[in-house]
């Protein structure tokens, strides 16, 4: 099991959640974030309005994943955010030791769906 965590531009979550229905991938948490990059300091336009400062909104996407789907997860993320310039994101892909699904007590790769 993993956990693929991914910080990617706003404007892109949408491309990026039907990216990842084709790939048969449903389950996912999305939070708003702040932070930067190498692109610190640049002047971004979200939603119209131009921003510039240390900390840029950002899009962080947790995915839990059985081995199998880990690939067809990182593919689709990356389809789905890359624009080519800077700042398009990171994925960071870490060892999941166990889930649990709280309603039914179920364990490991089951628990994930």
């Amino acid at each position: 099991m993993k956990l693929v965590i991914a910080i990617i531009q706003p404007h892109k979550l949408e491309q990026v959640k039907e990216e990842l229905y084709k790939a048969e991938v449903n389950l996912i948490t999305v939070s708003e974030v702040l932070g930067h990059g190498r692109q610190k300091g640049v002047t971004e336009v979200y939603r119209g309005a131009k921003e510039t400062g240390n900390l840029l909104r950002k899009i962080r996407l947790e995915i839990a994943v059985n081995d199998n789907f880990l690939e067809p997860t990182v593919r689709a993320i990356t389809r789905g955010a890359k624009t080519g310039e800077t700042g398009d994101g990171k994925i960071f892909v870490l060892d999941l030791p166990e889930c649990i699904r709280i309603r039914t007590g179920e364990t490991g790769g089951v628990a994930i769906g």
